[in-house]
């Protein structure tokens, strides 16, 4: 039974990104060719010069070397898209599941450890994922909600009763059906609360996790976030991809994540949709989905690095 409302102290502490990896400077090929046919849609990176990137088709987990371009598939997909995902340091992939809900992969061995419907409701969409210490949030693009999984001690996995819903109100307004509502997610730069991008309206809001009441981030004059999809924080800089606009709209926040300034837009010829980021060594590194073209087995995919 999904319990609503109130959450234990320690599933509402944000503090740092669990994984978080940090660098400065560029190394390795410009563009990482996938599998043909794989049709990536997230990407997370940890401490090493890996790339875990899941696929939207069967739900495959796939490991690129960013140092050469070379990869595999670790965990054979569940037939089941695999969306949004993030490595934590205890090397477990937290994987959004479209309507499937989340699942946690042993990235060593591609074991699927636990599943978690998220929601009873419908219609549902697991979107993406954010890790702290002590919690994995998730993103439903079909419902006003985000979904905690509080870890225990020594980052125990909940079980599927232990799973928190936090209804989203405030500033939020739910855009009705199958729209793509909620999507990327992460924190404040100072953890006091989370950062949600509203892809149909183009606005980023602030989120209290006790409560889920919303308030817009006030962004000054930048343009709305069209199509905003992953999120990426780093100290005070995030960096919103906005897919179809095949850029990256970078923003100095204030320490609470109330306001942003707009500092640049980031483009590159070889984006062809790209969904969202991870960053490594000081370079970013960004899974091109391709939603504009009809995926067949033979349709070619990679992913793009840029400087920061």
């Amino acid at each position: 039974m999904l319990m609503a409302g109130a959450m234990t102290a320690g599933a509402v502490l944000l503090g740092s990104p669990a994984g978080a990896a940090v660098g400065s400077a560029k190394t390795g090929p410009g563009v990482i060719p996938l599998p043909d046919g794989f049709r990536p849609e997230g990407i997370t990176i940890g401490g090493g010069p890996y790339a875990y990137l899941g696929s939207l088709g069967d739900g495959s987990i796939y490991r690129a070397d960013l140092r050469t371009g070379e990869g595999r598939i670790i965990s054979t997909g569940p037939g089941t898209p695999s969306v949004g995902l993030k490595l934590d340091d205890r090397g477990r992939l937290f994987v959004a599941g479209r309507g499937e809900g989340a699942r946690v992969v042993d990235a060593r061995t591609g074991e699927i450890l636990a599943s978690y419907p998220l929601t009873t409701a419908t219609p549902t969409f697991a979107n993406d994922v954010f890790l702290t210490g002590r919690t994995a949030w998730f993103t439903d693009s079909y419902q006003p909600a985000l979904y905690a999984l509080p870890l225990g001690r020594g980052g125990a996995l909940p079980d599927a009763d232990d799973v928190v819903r936090v209804g989203l109100s405030g500033d939020w307004s739910q855009v009705p059906g199958e729209v793509v509502n909620a999507n990327g997610i992460t924190r404040t730069p100072d953890g006091t609360a989370l950062l949600v991008v509203q892809s149909g309206v183009g606005a980023l809001h602030r989120v209290d996790p006790r409560t889920g009441v919303t308030r817009l981030v006030d962004l000054g004059d930048a343009a709305p976030l069209t199509n905003g999809d992953g999120l990426l924080l780093i100290g005070r800089t995030l960096y919103v991809v906005q897919n179809r606009q095949n850029a990256i709209d970078v923003f100095t926040l204030a320490a609470d994540g109330t306001s942003g300034v707009f500092r640049k837009r980031v483009t590159d010829p070889d984006f062809d949709v790209p969904t969202t980021v991870a960053e490594y060594n000081g370079t970013l590194y960004l899974p091109n989905a391709r939603f504009t073209t009809t995926p067949a087995p033979d349709t070619t995919y990679a992913v793009v690095a840029v400087r920061r």
